[in-house]
This record gives structure tokens, sequence and C-alpha cells, in this order.
């Protein structure tokens, strides 16, 4: 059933019910009655019927794409790039097709970071037993051993993983703009040890059991006749149910179920997390984070909750269209000072790279990523951010205070 004939049918029953509306009583009952039809047409079950299986390759030469010498998607046999489109009047279908894309660029990242970057994945918890859910983040070797400076990496929220900044850039653009991989490459030249965090990995899904279907519904407390009769009912619903369900849906997704990863839960308990475990235990004198977007309020959760630990450790933040606001997440007035002083916001903005943007909040200063697009202002900012590094470990080391107007001549210290 195409788009354009159920767009029809829906168009004939507006007509008639404009018509309907037009006559007396009798007229008005069977509008009524096309109303309560209507609203029983669910435009995404009909387009699920004549849906293709939602069944997609599992390696990119599986879909016919490989990247090229610039590290840019491209289809094996046309050179074209990714077409979202695949399929015409089928956009949930080729919206699990993008997002099975999605998946294998995923692991491909992960390869990226272990093979290219040199870079080793670490299991989280530490302690974690082998039964019990589990995620990771990557390392250098000499991420809790190097004596002079350390680079943490927070991507922000959605489907981004550890060393990506943006699955569209990824895909439509290039490696370069949406992963992590060229500050990881260029931190490590510059004598950097690297932490990539993985803040989205907060769970696992796994298939819904019967075993567990029925734990949950168990009331082992009823009488056995009760709960036998119950059960009868249950079944005789259920057979139903799964009737209907065959015709309405044959595509029915499994059911599946979240179990969490202990201690990181949620973007901000995880940086907590990897804070505690690794960046606090590390040797190196100057801590540096780069954090994109939900990133940065991850980051600023971190500070709220080990002040002082950060203050200590931290010599400067470069933070990429943070969506960060110290007055919804409470940090304190001596928060706010140390990120004035510590921290700098690149983000989007039709002004040149490193320009002052005006703020309304009294945290750190924000300069133009240059680029108006959000997940670009990391791959934007990134040569600006690595000069801000070099000038603040440098006055950190001549014991002079940093000024964050040094870090281009286009921004003026009064404007701050």
């Amino acid at each position: 059933m195409s788009f354009s004939f159920i767009t029809l049918i829906l168009l004939t029953i507006s007509i008639n019910m404009a018509q309907l509306q037009q006559g007396g009583p009798d007229e008005k009952e069977k509008t009524t009655a096309l109303k309560d039809l209507l609203s029983r047409i669910d435009l995404d079950e009909l387009m699920k019927k004549d849906e293709p299986p939602l069944e997609f390759p599992d390696t990119l030469e599986g879909f016919e794409y490989a990247f090229n010498e610039k590290g840019q998607l491209r289809h094996i046999k046309t050179g074209e790039p990714f077409v979202f489109n695949y399929r015409e009047d089928l956009h949930r279908w080729n919206q699990k097709r993008y997002e099975a894309l999605g998946e294998i660029i995923t692991k491909y990242v992960y390869e990226l970071l272990e093979k290219e970057c040199h870079l080793k994945k670490v299991t989280l918890p530490v302690d974690a037993t082998e039964s019990e859910p589990k995620s990771f983040i990557f390392m250098s070797e000499d991420a809790l051993t190097n004596p002079d400076k350390l680079m943490v990496l927070i991507h922000g929220s959605g489907v981004v993983r550890a060393g990506q900044w943006a699955r569209r850039l990824i895909i439509n653009e290039d490696l370069d703009s949406g992963t992590q991989i060229p500050y990881i490459k260029r931190a490590i030249e510059e004598g950097y040890g690297v932490i990539v965090l993985n803040p989205n990995e907060n769970y696992i899904e796994v298939e819904k059991t019967k075993a567990q279907v029925q734990l949950s519904s168990d009331s082992s407390d009823e009488p056995a006749e009760k709960r036998e009769r119950k059960d009868k009912i249950q079944k005789e619903t259920k057979k139903r149910r799964d009737f209907y369900e065959k015709y309405r849906n044959p595509q029915k997704e499994k059911e599946t179920v979240q179990l969490y990863i202990r201690d990181n839960g949620s973007p901000e308990e995880h940086a907590i997390y990897v804070w505690d475990h690794f960046i606090a235990e590390s040797t190196a004198e100057n801590v540096f984070f780069v954090a994109h977007s939900y990133g940065g309020l991850a980051f600023v959760e971190l500070m709220i909750q080990r002040e002082a630990d950060v203050k200590n450790k931290v010599t400067a933040v470069a933070l990429t269209d943070s969506v960060h606001n110290v007055w919804h997440q409470e940090a304190g007035k001596t928060i706010r000072e140390w990120m004035r002083e510590n921290c700098c916001n690149w983000v989007s903005s039709s002004e040149p790279l490193d320009t002052s943007v005006e703020s309304m909040l009294p945290d750190c200063p924000r300069v133009s990523a240059g680029t108006e697009r959000h997940e670009l202002t990391s791959w934007k900012s990134f040569p600006s951010i690595f000069k801000f590094f070099s000038e603040a470990s440098e006055a950190k080391n001549s014991s002079v205070k940093l000024a964050p107007t040094r870090r281009s001549n286009r921004i003026k210290y009064e404007e701050l």
C-alpha cells in the first residue's frame, strides 16, 4: 500500500465528512461514525503492512559502502555518497536501514581507535562480574602514567558512542569531522595521554524471555484456582491479541528489557565513575577536557560533585556548543568563577572563528566555532582548542594567570 494511495483514502473520507456536515441530523451521525473510523486509522501501522523485511547487512561491504582515502563514505560501485531515501515512500524502513548502518559505523570507529590510534579498550565497572552488564572506555597506554598531560574527550548525547562527535557527519561528510580521531592523533603527537569516554553506553538491551514475562505477571500469593482461571483468561486474550497483531503489524519488533550498567547508568554517572577510577588516579600534572554538547553538562555535574579535586587537577576545559546551564545545575559561585578563568565554550555562530559571542550566563567565555552547525563545532574549533590548551599549560607552568583572550587577537579583554 503506497503512501499516495493512503493519502487518497484519507482525502476521500475528509471530503465525505465535509459534505455530510452540511446535512441534517442523519448526516451528522454519519459524520460522527466517519470521525470514529478516521481516529482508528494508524498511518504508521498501515505503512508497515507492505513494508519490506527489516533485515539489513551487518557489514559495510554488505551495504556496498566503504570509506575512501579521504575518509568519505562512498558506494563501492557508483562512488556516490550515502542515500537515505533508498526506497521511496518508506520512511520508517529507510530510517531502520540508516540505524543499522549507524551500528556498523560505531563498530568501525571502535576498530580505528584500537588499530590506528593504538588505544586500549578498558571494561567498566572495573570490578564487573562475568554475568553483569558492562560498558567500556578507550585510553592510551600512558593515560595513567604520563606525568605531564592528559586529554579527556566527552561526546554529546544520542546515538553516538566513544570516538564519535556526530554519526551524521561520519556518514554524510567524513571521518575527520565526525569522529574524535583527529583530536586523539594530534594529542598523542604532542605528548598527551588520552582517555575517551563512552557516556551513552548506559545499558544493554536483551530480548524479553518468556521466563521474564511470566516472572513479571506471576502472583504466587493468589489461590491456585483463581490463578488458574486468570492464566486461562490471559492465554485466550494473548491468543486473540497475537492474531490481531499478526495482521496489524506483521513486522512486530522483539520486546526488549534494558539492563543498566552499574554506576554508569547515565552520562553524568559515567563521567564521575571514570574520574574516580581513572582520571583522579593519573599522574598527569595537567588534565584537559574537550566536551561537546551534553558532554559539557556532564563535566559541570562532575565539577559540582568533585569540585576540589577538579580544581586541583584540571588545567583547562574546552567546551563545544555545550548545553550546560550553571543555574539549572545549581553550580555554586566558586565553580562559576573557576569556569570563567579556565573554560571556554566554542559555540555555533555565523561569526568568524574565535570571535567573542555574548552570553547571558555568568560562567565561561563564549567564542564562535566558525560554523552555525552544532555538530560541526568540535571539528571547526579543533586548532583553536589545541592552542588554548598550550597557552593554558604555559601559563600554569610560568605561574601566570591565563586570560582566555590570548587565543586570538580577534577577542578583546574588555569584550569578555
